[in-house]
């Protein structure tokens, strides 16, 4: 499903990825680890096509991300949910709208609007509370918005950054556990975090970044800080 082969990205003469190779298989569950700066989000940005890489081939699907065009991402990346630790809601927007808006922009039918929508706010449990604006709901139920939005379109994967990184311990679990959900349901999914308690837990495939470069690559793997 996904492939990265030979990868590598350099900004103003520094090189933050170096020579990254691997594969990802469909329903699979990886997490990419690493401290900050060791090239996780710039990783994440090639695979969603906000970047291009300096050198290899990077593979969704049946896209060559590397050699798209700008006006052929969008078709991409409706088969992309992605997650953000800042969220990225539409703050004017109640839960429900920011749902529908990412159906409308995929150009969804109003009908599979009216009956998608409140399925994935019920699935995150937030079906009481998708007439709420952003701004009266906590973080935990923003990033659970977030979730909803990503998931809504049946994305064939679903890219998690740093999702509970502005998040306590009680709530950090719930999105882990929403991600697991999804995940069981047949969603590809990667996660990348530096949180060593949640991936170590998790006890699934883990990639692990260091000085741009993977120095591990791990079924039931751990987060081993060096």
């Amino acid at each position: 499903m996904i492939t990265f082969s030979n990868v590598s990205k350099t900004y103003n003469n520094h090189e933050v990825l170096r020579d990254i190779s691997f594969k990802i298989e469909p329903k699979e569950f990886v997490s990419l680890v690493g401290r900050s700066g060791a090239g996780k989000s710039t990783l994440v940005r090639l695979l969603i096509g906000e970047d291009k890489p300096t050198k290899g081939r990077i593979v969704f699907g049946p896209y060559e991300i590397n050699k798209l065009q700008g006006h052929e991402l969008p078709e991409v990346r409706r088969r992309m949910g992605i997650i953000f630790q800042d969220f990225k809601l539409l703050p004017k927007k109640t839960a429900y709208e920011n749902v529908v808006f990412a159906m409308e922009v995929a150009g969804r039918s109003e009908e599979d609007i009216d009956e998608a929508a409140p399925q994935s706010l019920e699935l995150v449990g937030l079906g009481k509370k998708m007439r709420n604006y952003v701004h009266e709901l906590s973080g935990g139920e923003r990033q659970r918005v977030a979730i909803a939005r990503a998931m809504v379109n049946q994305p064939d994967v679903i890219i998690a950054d740093e999702p509970t990184g502005n998040l306590d311990p009680v709530n950090t679990w719930g999105i882990i556990n929403l991600l697991l959900k999804i995940n069981e349901l047949g969603t590809t999914v990667v996660l990348a975090t530096h949180n060593k308690d949640i991936v170590n837990q998790l006890e699934h495939r883990v990639i692990s970044l260091d000085d741009g470069m993977v120095i591990r690559d791990e079924d039931k793997g751990k987060y081993i800080l060096t």
